[in-house]
């Protein structure tokens, strides 16, 4: 990983800039949604519990489709993409293939603390497993959208007041001290401030009605107790995000790569939570792993901006 990241680090002029048209815009969101609706609607279209075997077959399939999209931005790097120093053609692709693996595998990782996340809320509403997955559709659904605003009100600001790199840089420190050397807090539901007040604007009932979010009972719509796990489901994301997405400009300045990779790492975490959301005590030790991921970020975005504030020579890491 931390090669990886190397590869694709160094100051604003050496990422890759890509000449996006609005239509491949387009393609990249249809192509996302298309695989959405195929996993609703026909994959998943009855409830059954996810097994383990299932849950492995599909985690490779979307790691699969996350890393073949790499040819994709290979090709657009080759064709249209700009690099260090005005380059042009296949070195553009292989630095803009680069950055958008860093930043799916990136992001792969820090989202497996995420998935240990959910585990703990929906043992916390005893929400029986053969319902979790509509939940964490809709989940990964919200999540993508509050990714894209988060990713393109970052790279706004990050071009426009170059002081939010030093911003991000602190932020990720901070996160990465908590994790290495904090003790772990434990996530109590009930103790949610955004869940209380949805409570209070959004009538409930505490019965389930199969899979749905809401249902009538004499006559009114009531919210079901899923609705009060998709609303855990993305506050978590909400707080995630915070740190991953500073993380990923670490290793690309470019909206189309950052966004991608995002969402190409987001869709297969469903399956990732079936896979893994029972093993939590094997993976005792992640939070030290991640804390070393974001701290190197932290710590190469701060020598970013100090190189680019000072005209400081900076790092080409090749």
């Amino acid at each position: 990983m931390t090669a990886v990241l190397l590869a694709a680090g160094g100051s604003a002029s050496n990422f890759v800039n890509l000449d996006i048209h609005l239509w491949e815009w387009g393609a990249l969101l249809a192509f996302i949604t298309v695989l959405l609706m195929v996993d609703l609607l026909l994959v998943h279209r009855k409830p059954h519990e996810i097994h383990f075997k299932e849950a492995a077959i599909e985690s490779a399939i979307w790691i699969s489709i996350g890393l073949a999209f790499t040819g994709v931005i290979y090709y657009i790097g080759k064709t249209s993409g700009v690099g260090p120093d005005g380059l042009h053609g296949v070195d553009v692709g292989s630095k803009a293939a680069g950055e958008y693996i860093s930043g799916f595998l990136l992001e792969k990782s820090l989202s497996v603390d995420n998935v240990f996340v959910w585990a703990v809320i929906f043992t916390y509403f005893a929400v029986p497993k053969m319902y979790q997955f509509r939940v964490l559709f809709w989940g990964i659904f919200g999540a993508l959208v509050l990714r894209a605003i988060f990713i393109f009100a970052g790279s706004a600001l990050i071009t426009k007041f170059t002081v939010t790199l030093a911003v991000f840089g602190i932020i990720l420190l901070y996160t990465a001290y908590k994790l290495a050397f904090q003790e772990e807090t434990e996530v109590n539901p009930e103790k949610s401030a955004v869940l209380g007040i949805v409570r209070k604007i959004v009538p409930s009932t505490d019965k389930l009605d199969g899979q749905k979010l809401f249902t009538h009972v004499n006559g009114k719509r009531l919210a079901t107790p899923l609705f009060a796990v998709l609303v855990m489901v993305e506050t978590t994301d909400v707080v995630f995000a915070v740190d991953s997405v500073p993380a990923i400009f670490g290793v690309s300045r470019e909206p189309f790569i950052v966004f991608s990779s995002n969402a190409f790492a987001i869709l297969g975490l469903r399956a990732l939570y079936f896979l893994l959301g029972c093993m939590q005590d094997r993976f005792r030790y992640l939070h030290y792993g991640l804390g070393g991921i974001l701290g190197f970020v932290g710590i190469k975005m701060l020598l970013t901006f100090s190189a680019e504030q000072f005209e400081w020579p900076s790092a080409d890491f090749h």
